[in-house]
């Protein structure tokens, strides 16, 4: 089974932007529905919190130091997709800084679910 980390956008989940919180990308990943191809294992959950600059170097130090790695790292349906977008980049932006950072590949979002 494949471990998977996702990167929330702590705007749309703390202040219920239409975004109820990250049980909607867990269920997504334990179904295997939405982006994940199949049933994936979650070993970690990161909220990234405008203007966003702790997100790579937290997930960096988390893959350097954690037991259980991440195969690849996933940025939630609510931060992908945001309407309106992030001020301070884009998803695309975003992505290619965590795998600068962790060497793991980023996935557009994690579900479907409206």
């Amino acid at each position: 089974m494949k471990n998977v980390a996702i990167v929330g956008c702590g705007a749309y989940m703390d202040t219920g932007y239409g975004c109820p919180g990250e049980w909607r990308c867990l269920k997504a990943a334990a179904l295997g529905q939405g982006k994940f191809e199949e049933p994936v294992k979650v070993v970690a959950f990161h909220t990234c919190h405008c203007p966003g600059r702790n997100t790579a170097p937290n997930l960096g130090m988390a893959v350097k130091l954690s037991e259980v790695k991440p195969d690849a790292v996933y940025l939630s349906s609510c931060l992908a997709n945001a309407k309106p977008g992030c001020p301070h980049s884009t998803p695309l932006e975003m992505a290619e800084i965590i795998t600068a950072k962790t060497g793991l590949p980023v996935i557009l979002g994690t579900h479907d679910y409206h």
